[in-house]
C-alpha cells in the first residue's frame, strides 16, 4: 500500500479530513488493548489522537511491538480518519500500518514523585503538559513584547553578557577569572543600553541576567531572562506611562492568542483582557505607613522583601507603582528626586495577588558629581567605571530605563506557584545542573 500524506495531529481532526487515509508521526502518551484491537494515544506539537490499530489488519509482528512501546516511544503511523464520539476530540486514526521508530525504555517520570526528583530529571519532566503549556505562552509573551517595543520603534540590541565590573554590586555578581583579570557575568545590560541612546535614543535587550543571591524563595532565579528598556529624553512619568502599556499589550495579546492554554493554566484570559491604565502609584513613605498599619515592622530606609510586598498586593486587582525609594537602599545610577534628596527617581511595578516586584525602573543620574559621589558612599572605586562616567561627558541627556524579569512576569500571568515552573531548567542556589 502506498505511503498516505504525512499531516500534523491537529489537522487530522478537521472535518474535511474523515475518510482520508493520512500519515501522522509523534509521541506515544499510552497503550490499551482490549482483545485483537490496541488504542494508543499518540502526540505531536500540534495535539493528540487516538490509533486504533487491529492485530488482522496490521498483522501479528507488528501488533505485539506496538503493544509493549513505552510511553514517549515514538511511531509513524498509517490510517483512516474516522469520526467516534467515543475518542478522545471525536475523532480517531483507523491504523493500517505502523512503523515504531524508537520502542523507548519505562518512562521515569510519574504522578507521585517528589518535586526534587522531577528537578533531578528536569530534561524529561518538560514534556509534562502543564510544562508545554506553560513554555510557549512564553514564547508567545516574548512575541508580544518585541512587537510592542517594534510599535514603539524601540531598537533591539546585543549587549554582552561577560563584563568587567559588577552593575548592581559585588557581592550580587558571579565572579569569574577572565584570562586573569577579574571578570563578571553580567547582572544587567543597562549600563551598555545607556551607552547605545545616543546614536539610538530607544533601545532595548533580552538577554540572560544572572545574581549570585541565596534567595530560595517562590520569586528568585539566579539565572532569568531580563527584558531591559532605556529611552532618551524620557522622565518618569514617561517611563511609567510606557510600562503601563507595554503590559497592558502584552496581558491583551495572551488573552486573544491562547485563551485556551491561559484557562487551563489557572488564568480566566477575561481577567488579562480587562487589564486598564492607570495603575495607582503609591509612594515609597506611604507604603511604609500602610505596612506598619498592617503590624510589620518597618521604617524609612527599610529594603520591602517579599512578605511586604505581599501585603502591599494581595487585595489589589491591578499592578501597582511603588515609587520614590530612599536613596540609601537603591542602586548608584539612580536619579536623585528634585522634590526631595533623600529619594530617587525610581519606581518598582508590583503584580496584583501577592506575586511581587515584576519590573524595576528609573530615571538615571546625568551628573557626574553625583554618580562618583555615590559610587564612593558605597565604597566602590569608581575607576572601573570610567567609560560610563565617558556617557556624561558626550551626548548626555535627560533618559530613564526599567529592567522586567520574564519569567516573573509569566508566573503571575499563569499563576504559578514557584518560579522554576516558567523556565525550562531552572537554575537555583541549590541547582546548576541538568
Amino acid at each position: 500500500m502506498s505511503a498516505a500524506p504525512l499531516v500534523r495531529i491537529a489537522d487530522a481532526g478537521r472535518p474535511e479530513r474523515i475518510g482520508q487515509r493520512i500519515r501522522i508521526r509523534g509521541w506515544v502518551q499510552g497503550t490499551r488493548s482490549s482483545g485483537g484491537i490496541l488504542f494508543t494515544k499518540v502526540r505531536d506539537r500540534t495535539g493528540a489522537i487516538q490509533i486504533t490499530a487491529r492485530r488482522d489488519t496490521i498483522g501479528d509482528a507488528v501488533f505485539d511491538a506496538l503493544e509493549h512501546v513505552q510511553i514517549e516511544g515514538t511511531i509513524v503511523v498509517d490510517g483512516t480518519v474516522i469520526a467516534d464520539a467515543r475518542a478522545p476530540g471525536g475523532r480517531e486514526l483507523r491504523a493500517d500500518a505502523v512503523e515504531i521508530i524508537d520502542a523507548g525504555l519505562p518512562f521515569p517520570i510519574f504522578e507521585e514523585q517528589t518535586e526534587e526528583f522531577r528537578l533531578d530529571k528536569r530534561h524529561l519532566a518538560i514534556r509534562s503538559p502543564e510544562i508545554v503549556r506553560t513554555l510557549r505562552l512564553k514564547a508567545e509573551l516574548l512575541h508580544a513584547l518585541r512587537e510592542f517595543l517594534d510599535r514603539e520603534e524601540v531598537l533591539e540590541m546585543t549587549p554582552p553578557i561577560l563584563t568587567g565590573n559588577p552593575a548592581e554590586g559585588g557581592a550580587e555578581a558571579f565572579a569569574i577569572d577572565y584570562f586573569g583579570r577579574p571578570g563578571y557575568l553580567s547582572q544587567t545590560a543597562q549600563l551598555y543600553l545607556e551607552a547605545l541612546i545616543v546614536p539610538h535614543e530607544r533601545v532595548y535587550a533580552i538577554t540572560p541576567s544572572f545574581r549570585a543571591e541565596k534567595m530560595r524563595t517562590p520569586r528568585h532565579l539566579t539565572e532569568y531572562q531580563h527584558l531591559e528598556v532605556e529611552l532618551a529624553w524620557t522622565d518618569l512619568d514617561g517611563l511609567l506611562e510606557f510600562i503601563e502599556r507595554m503590559l497592558i499589550h502584552v496581558c491583551h495579546h495572551l488573552a486573544r492568542a491562547d485563551p485556551e492554554g491561559l484557562r487551563e493554566l489557572g488564568r480566566p484570559p477575561e481577567e488579562l483582557a480587562a487589564l486598564r491604565a492607570p495603575f495607582p502609584r503609591i509612594r515609597y513613605a506611604d507604603a511604609i505607613q500602610e505596612l506598619r498599619a498592617k503590624g510589620y515592622a518597618v521604617d524609612w530606609g527599610s529594603s520591602l522583601g517579599t512578605a511586604e510586598e505581599r501585603a502591599l498586593t494581595l487585595e489589589r486587582s491591578l499592578p501597582i507603582f511603588l515609587t520614590h525609594f530612599p536613596r540609601e537602599i537603591t542602586a548608584f545610577y539612580m536619579r536623585r528626586s528634585p522634590s526631595d534628596p533623600r529619594t530617587v527617581e525610581a519606581a518598582d511595578l508590583l503584580a496584583p495577588e501577592g506575586y511581587g516586584e515584576l519590573v524595576g525602573a528609573s530615571c538615571r543620574e546625568t551628573s557626574i558629581e553625583n554618580l562618583v559621589g555615590r559610587l564612593t558612599e558605597m565604597g566602590v572605586d569608581p575607576a572601573p567605571y570610567e567609560w560610563y562616567l565617558d556617557l556624561r561627558r558626550h551626548g548626555n541627556v535627560p533618559h530613564a530605563g526599567f529592567g522586567l524579569g520574564v519569567e516573573r512576569l509569566l508566573r503571575w500571568i499563569t499563576r504559578r506557584e514557584h518560579i522554576r515552573d516558567t523556565t525550562p531548567f531552572p537554575r537555583t542556589p541549590s541547582r546548576h545542573t541538568p
